[in-house]
Parts: structure tokens; sequence; C-alpha cells
């Protein structure tokens, strides 16, 4: 592909690192556009909606009467699933379990914020603890792939542990942190690959070494229709229904729970600090801070020029990265040189393994057309 002349959106933080990104005559990106066209005519980010909220409540605990749960939360720590666990309890009356993957790379930050939530919410946790060694093997197998989206086997075993216990215990309701306000603007799939089982299986099969017997495994067909239309699970966003923004509700956790802030966005796990800090940017030169920063501009929590300064700025400590880089590798069984010899090595796309794109962006414009999706994927 030609290598296109550097351009950053006049609005955002997005840029041609994002190499299907389209600017208009003034210089602003897709993602704003789209943002601007597609979701804000749908949805009020200054107030909460209050009858939506107490609809979708009443919804819930009606149809969980006689359970011991209503509703499932899956449950890291940060910012987002400890406020909505706060706002599903307090504000909206339901009995949420939450829901947590221990994967081995959570921060005693995290495990310390999650304990202050449920201790002070009177809530239960049930913590999924993956098998070690398999866990392992996958990732070690994603690094020897090359592929720029290390963090997908860590995503797909926390999105597929948790839906696979909802349906299995019988909890109808899922609720999700994910929200418009800080998500409006996805990174592109060359950053971020989708929920893809089949490149999971086949990046396994090549660089593998051990049977995945246990990993919780999902693809987005069973979720999508097994699950979503035989099973009757229904995943629900409040942080879409309530005003949510991302400061004011850090200093509310602080402020009721102790909560403690993390340097940035997926920063309570040590694998994603290395691989969002360090290994994308200096391996294939993509920063995701620039849509992290593009959502908070759009919803007005951040400005360009404050987004500009903090781009500017390194994505964590040097020494801290070192540290990082030498622990990953070690718990990973390679040595530090070993670990530094994949980095280097020739970059690789999903392009070099089989997948299920075609499949999944199929299902994603209809999801568009229908109106469940209004976000701006690629």
């Amino acid at each position: 592909m030609e290598k296109r002349e550097y351009q950053i959106c006049t609005n955002c933080m997005m840029d041609t690192t994002d190499s299907k990104i389209v600017f208009d005559e003034k210089g602003v990106c897709d993602y704003c556009n789209s943002y601007y066209n597609d979701i804000l005519p749908h949805w009020q980010p200054n107030r909460t909606n209050d009858a939506e909220l107490e609809r979708i409540s009443k919804e819930i605990r009606e149809a969980g009467k006689g359970k011991k749960y209503d509703c499932i939360i899956g449950f890291s720590g940060g910012t987002d699933s400890s406020y909505l666990a706060y706002i599903a309890k307090e504000k909206m009356g339901l009995r949420p379990l939450l829901y947590s993957v221990d994967t081995g790379w959570n921060l005693d930050v995290a495990v310390e914020n999650m304990e202050r939530l449920v201790k002070a919410l009177d809530l239960d946790l049930y913590t999924e603890t993956v098998n070690w060694e398999e866990m392992k093997d996958l990732q070690l197998a994603f690094f020897k792939s090359q592929v720029a989206y290390q963090d997908l086997p860590q995503d797909h075993v926390i999105f597929a542990g948790l839906y696979n216990y909802a349906v299995k215990h019988g909890i109808k309701y899922v609720l999700t942190g994910s929200n418009i306000a800080t998500e409006a603007v996805r990174p592109p799939i060359e950053w971020v690959h989708l929920n893809d089982l089949t490149l999971i299986k086949d990046i396994h099969n090549k660089f593998g070494t051990l049977n995945l017997k246990t990993l919780p495994m999902c693809g987005m067909f069973k979720y999508r229709l097994n699950y979503a239309y035989i099973k009757g699970m229904k995943r629900v966003a409040p942080l879409d229904i309530i005003h949510y923004d991302k400061d004011a509700a850090e200093k509310e956790l602080y402020d009721k729970f102790g909560w403690q802030k993390y340097e940035n966005k997926h920063y309570e796990n040590i694998f994603t600090r290395f691989y969002e800090g360090y290994y994308l940017p200096k391996k294939f030169g993509y920063d995701k801070r620039k849509s992290y920063f593009s959502n908070l501009i759009l919803t007005g929590q951040m400005t360009r020029e404050e987004a500009l300064q903090k781009l500017a700025e390194s994505p964590y400590d040097e020494e801290v990265m070192q540290e990082d880089k030498e622990y990953i590798a070690s718990k990973l069984g390679i040595s530090k040189s070993e670990f530094e010899e994949i980095i280097n090595g020739e970059n690789k796309t999903y392009k070099d393994y089989k997948n299920s794109l075609g499949l999944i962006e199929l299902s994603i414009k209809i999801a568009r057309k229908l109106g469940v999706e209004k976000r701006n994927f690629r």
C-alpha cells in the first residue's frame, strides 16, 4: 500500500497511522463526522435519561425476580466497570453479580479497587482464574505471530468467560461498561483486530505448543446468534443512558470508595500497559491514546490542545517500562533478549493468517443498518 502524506484531523487526534482514514475539505476525519451525523442525533451526552434508566432497571428487576442475581457485570476495577457497578446498585436498584477474569496480569491497584467497591456496595464478586499455562502459551504464540493486536487473547478470554458464565448460570442481562462517552472512536482494525476466533485459533495452531482445553472461547456468531436469540441474553449499556463524565466519575469513585485512578485507560493491567504504552508505538507506530483522547474531545471532556500536550508525553515511565518488559518476558518463559528479538521481528497483520474478518464486517454492516451499532468500525 502506498504510504500517505501525514495528516492529522483538525478536530480530534486521529491521523494517517490509520491508513483508511478519510478527511473532508475542512480536514475533519470520518470518525468525527460519523460521531456528529450518526451518534450525536440519537444520544444526549450531557444529561441522564431518567425515564429510560428507570424503564430498563424495572425490566431487569422484573426478569430477575426469584433469582439471586438479576444481572452480571464484567468487573476489572477500571473506571468504566467500577462506575457501572456503583450505578447498577445505587441508582438502578439492581442485584448484580460482579464477574472478573484473572488472566495473571492484574496490578495490585486493580485488585484493591475491586475489593473497595465489593465491600462498600455489598456485592458478590466471582473471579475466574484461567489456566496460566494455556494463557501463557496463547499469548506467546501471538507475540511470535508478529501481529499488532497482542491484547486480543486476553480480551477474548475475558469476553468469552463473562458471556459463557452468564448463559451457564441463567443470568439473562449482561451490563457492559462499554460507552459512547469514551469509546465512540474505536481504534482502527490495523491497531486492534475484532473478536476473531478464527484468527486466534490459526495463530495458536502455528505457534502454540499446548492444547487449549480450558480457556474460555466464544466466537461472534455464538455470541450474537445463539446467546442473543436462542438463549435470550440481553446486553445493556447503562453508561450511555446517564450523563457519564469520566473525570467526574473518577472523582466520585475516589470520594465515595477511595478508588485509585490509573495513568491511562486500561493501565490496571501490566500486560496491557506494556502493550499499549510500548509495544504498539515502538513496533508499529500506533498510539491508542489518539483514539482515547479523540473520544474525550468529541464529548467535551478534553480540549484538543490538552490532548496534543498529553500525546507529546511518554505513555509511561521508561524505567517502569524496562521493568515491565523483563517481568513479562520472564512470566512468558523467555529471556529478555529473546523477547526483544521477537519485538524487533518483521511486522505481520491478520492478512497473514486465517481470519473471519469478512463475515464479521458483514455482521457489523447489518448491525449498522438495523441501528444496533452506530460507531465507525473498520
